[in-house]
């Protein structure tokens, strides 16, 4: 099996409390950097099994999985709650798109495994057939964040096990109980000893795994401050990183506006806000402006926040009382600056109500860098391209959305927008499991979304048969 709570190299352990209320959820072992080499031996012996395996043995492990959580979603999802603070009705859905995840993975463990090269079809290639195979890269490190604990970390584990890989699995020290978990069930459906290694510890044992020659890609899914410290250490191996966005969504004056309202509401304050492709700024056309704002502070108020496990909750705790702080700070410098508080801004141990700003200045951080907390800023415009304009000035990005009822205003802003996806008649935080997934612009590298992770965890190999050498 992969390292286990009971292993030499954990002499510490890493409690887990609740986000909400501060009660102790469970441990997991903090290992030492001094134990990396022992994960990483046993990360190779399961590169050895996992390339050994067929690709149907491979699909059936993760299908086999899939129907586990299926069958024990509710486990799951009450899991998710207790460790990272999201509502109930949220976690269900986390667990739901696992196993969607595992289901996909499942899929291009069966089909995605090459094709024919066709060398006859041009001058040199006469005589000579063949095709490319995609072969594992061998062992790759994931290390996932706190948000989503456990789809993320479905994300790197299925693809990276259906491509013929080993994986070194370090989740959030916030949140691991979730991961641990998926990994026990992957064993439970039957995968062999040792392709996943958990790696439970601090940002030292993540730099010793992230630094080793024996690792081959880096999948990390986190701020930019780590990424860039990975990139620095990793030396020579793939990496793939999604590090954050500020996600614009543009409200132009004909469309439906009881839809852009509804769903800009949600993309604002889904899981407290902590969401990479959360909706953060809200540019609306002058003509609705009033309306729009009118509508969409009264249905913040009405959110329901407090108790995540309640399902009547909308809106539950940040992952830490100094996540709210820091969300506190980074309103009351906006307001120095001169925005206006339309509603929330306060705040109760974890929890920071959902905050609806306007008037910020576009050199303020709140601007220009991802919140990833309950707040969302209101901008009038008065045309598409003032929106696209503003839209793009942050240096970084994901995904955007647009409100309208006019294709070719719609087909405009999908192509001046400075993003990995644009979400027509939805908020920006739509986002299936199987789709292209990942940033644009200043730190964009690799994607997630299950075909596209197998395929930057693959390499190809091609074989070339020449046929006219007798």
């Amino acid at each position: 099996m992969g390292m286990r709570p009971s292993d030499p190299a954990s002499s510490e352990s890493i409690l887990v409390t609740n986000p909400f209320d501060g009660s102790e959820v469970g441990s997991v072992p903090c290992i030492h950097p001094d134990g990396a080499p022992e994960l990483i031996s046993s990360a190779r012996n399961g590169a050895r099994i996992c390339r050994s395996l067929s690709r149907q043995e491979r699909a059936g492990i993760l299908q086999n999985c899939a129907s586990l959580i299926a069958r024990d979603e509710e486990d799951f999802a009450r899991l998710i709650v207790a460790e990272a603070g999201k509502t109930i009705r949220q976690a269900r859905k986390e667990a739901q798109r696992c196993v969607t995840t595992l289901e996909l993975s499942a899929e291009e463990a069966r089909r995605n495994v090459g094709e024919l090269v066709p060398f006859h079809a041009y001058p040199g290639g006469r005589g000579r057939q063949g095709w490319f195979t995609r072969e594992p890269l061998g062992i790759i490190a994931a290390i996932t964040p706190y948000n989503d604990p456990l789809n993320l970390a479905a994300h790197k584990l299925g693809p990276a096990i259906a491509g013929g890989n080993a994986v070194l699995l370090k989740p959030s020290d916030l949140t691991p109980l979730s991961a641990t978990k998926l990994v026990e069930y992957l064993y439970q459906a039957g995968l062999p000893s040792s392709v996943v290694t958990l790696a439970t510890g601090g940002p030292a044992l993540g730099e010793a795994l992230v630094s080793s020659r024996d690792v081959r890609m880096v999948s990390f899914t986190g701020g930019f401050a780590t990424g860039e410290k990975i990139a620095r250490t990793a030396g020579l191996k793939r990496l793939a990183m999604d590090l954050g966005g500020n996600a614009p969504v543009i409200v132009l004056d004909d469309c439906d506006l009881d839809v852009a309202v509804e769903s800009c509401v949600s993309g604002s304050f889904w899981a407290s806000g902590q969401n990479c492709v959360g909706t953060q700024r809200i540019l609306i056309q002058s003509s609705i402006y009033e309306p729009f704002k009118e509508r969409f502070v009264a249905a913040t108020e009405a959110l329901t926040v407090g108790d995540p496990t309640s399902p009547l909750t909308d809106v539950g705790p940040m992952i830490t009382r100094h996540a709210a702080d820091r969300a506190r700070a980074a309103v009351d410098a906006a307001l120095r600056d001169g925005a206006r508080v339309l509603c929330g801004h306060r705040q109760d141990g974890s929890i920071y109500a959902p905050t609806v700003l306007e008037g910020v200045r576009l050199d303020c951080d709140l601007w220009q860098q991802e919140a990833f907390s309950p707040v969302v800023l209101l901008q009038p415009v008065d045309t598409l391209q003032e929106a696209i304009s503003l839209a793009n000035m942050p240096d970084y990005s994901l995904h955007a959305g647009i409100f309208t009822n006019d294709l070719s205003a719609a087909l405009r802003a999908a192509d001046g927008l400075e993003v990995s996806g644009i979400m027509i008649n939805d908020s920006s935080d739509y986002r299936f499991d199987g789709m292209p997934f990942g940033g644009f612009k200043y730190g964009s590298l690799g994607r997630e979304g299950v075909r596209f992770a197998y395929e930057e965890m693959t390499q190809p190999k091609v074989v070339c048969i020449r046929t006219d050498h007798q």
